[in-house]
């Protein structure tokens, strides 16, 4: 196309928002979570943007290919993308095991940075052409509106961090209901059904997913069932992340049969054998669907996870697989009876915003999409943040992945965290835009039954 807009700008912006003290198979999440932002300006004035997990490492990846993507037209997005593949080099420490055994070290493995580029390119094509991104995916727009799940977690008693450690945000004075509780201690399986309910309430959720992998499994069990004695239509399901032995998996899911709908990653490699092997024995045992996000991470692990019809659900992040990627296994996947889904964790409304598009685009019939954006809700980085009404997205008419609330140069108020241990200076190339320096360091934080793990970040 002559006549596509040039990329004149490529800017790559580091942000945090707060998150709650909640508990998986890893530990607490920490107060603050971290994402990068790829913010891509045209010579048409349009604003394309991109947002991908956090870290030096990815920030890094993108500033380094920043020359790649610089000077391009947008209309040559495969281009740009098809040459940053061709010059990733292996990183070091990559055993491409990939992220089966939980080993979150691993994950910046598996994440690919440049898709956070893809999506912005995507962006503003269709700020170009004047339809929207899931237009310009696949076989183009399936659906007006997208299924989402309210991704449930057990949330541990933020006043047990020590003195002197970012402590987390308390919003007991909110207004909002769910924003209170979210903060609050929930252990129990009565705490569980408040908690669904006050997300059934706030964004009308008909279905559930618990995380796991945190208490005794047997007393993660009566937390489902409580939850599907009071919805009882619900779509109930849980993840522990492969907590589980074989055994202990077995035990724990087969009598679960009138509750679940499906489990996702129950157990992982053992005695020798991956983890899409033992999942395989836990589906000839249970005989009940299952899904992952953890054996299955790239087309090669895709192929063997198939092989070994060790999966019914393949839950393909757009940040793992690329938006591209994530829609051919949705075709993929429909063509062999199989079912697509999307994995989340800690993110943004631009990613929300970006599942609504990829969600769209999905053939098939897709499972409802995982996002943790609830436990984000109020930390806005979109003029025009969408919303979840009635359990699901809204795909916008209007060509970017979320229009501005009014037009006008920079689509993000970019949104970091006022904590006098992080310094927060303003990004020159951009007005509002934030930036934080940060030091990892490891963390205990308390957990009911075993030895928690963390990142927290301070200056």
């Amino acid at each position: 196309m002559q006549n596509s807009p040039i990329i004149t700008k490529m800017q790559v912006i580091p942000v945090a928002g707060y998150d709650g003290m909640l508990m998986t198979l890893s530990g607490a999440h920490a107060p603050c979570f971290t994402r990068n932002l790829v913010v891509l300006t045209d010579n048409a004035g349009h604003t394309g943007v991109g947002e991908i997990h956090g870290g030096d490492y990815t920030c890094d990846c993108l500033n380094a290919v920043r020359p790649l993507v610089e000077g391009q037209p947008v209309a040559r997005y495969r281009e740009v993308l098809q040459k940053i593949h061709r010059i990733a080099k292996h990183a070091d420490g990559d055993d491409g095991e990939g992220i089966q055994t939980l080993d979150i070290s691993k994950l910046k493995f598996v994440v690919k940075s440049e898709w956070a580029i893809e999506c912005a390119m995507l962006d503003l094509m269709g700020q170009f052409l004047g339809v929207p991104m899931c237009t310009l995916l696949g076989e183009g727009q399936q659906r007006k509106e997208v299924e989402m799940l309210g991704y449930m977690f057990y949330v541990s008693d933020k006043n047990k961090v020590p003195a002197g450690e970012m402590q987390y945000l308390d919003e007991s004075d909110s207004p909002d209901p769910w924003f209170r509780l979210r903060r609050q201690e929930m252990l129990t399986p009565e705490r569980l059904v408040e908690q669904a309910e006050a997300l059934n309430e706030k964004y009308g959720f008909h279905n559930f997913k618990l995380k796991g992998g945190v208490l005794r499994g047997e007393e993660e069990m009566e937390g489902l069932r409580a939850i599907k004695k009071r919805f009882p239509e619900a779509r109930v399901n849980i993840d522990p992340n492969g907590a589980w032995s074989l055994d202990e998996a077995i035990r724990l899911c087969k009598s679960m049969r009138d509750v679940l709908t499906y489990i996702e990653d129950p157990c992982g490699p053992e005695a020798g054998y991956s983890g899409r092997e033992i999942m395989r024995e836990f589906k000839n045992a249970v005989q009940m669907p299952v899904a992952t996000n953890m054996i299955a991470t790239d087309w090669r692990q895709f192929y063997h996870t198939v092989s070994l019809n060790a999966c019914d659900i393949i839950l393909a992040d757009p940040h793992f697989w690329g938006f591209d990627g994530a829609i051919r296994m949705s075709q993929l996947l429909d063509s062999w009876g199989l079912t697509w889904g999307v994995h989340s964790n800690n993110h943004f409304d631009i990613t929300l915003a970006a599942f609504a598009q990829v969600g769209a685009a999905a053939v098939g019939e897709p499972a409802p999409l995982d996002t943790h954006w609830i436990w984000q809700d109020g930390q806005d980085l979109l003029l025009d943040a969408p919303k979840i009404v009635n359990g699901k997205l809204q795909v916008p008419d209007a060509p970017p992945v979320q229009r501005p609330a009014q037009p006008r140069p920079g689509r993000c108020k970019v949104h970091a965290v006022p904590d006098p241990r992080l310094e927060v200076r303003p990004q020159e190339a951009r007005s509002g835009a934030l930036r934080k320096r940060r030091t990892p360091c490891r963390s205990k934080r308390s957990r009911p039954t075993c030895r928690a793990r963390s990142w927290c970040w301070t200056a």
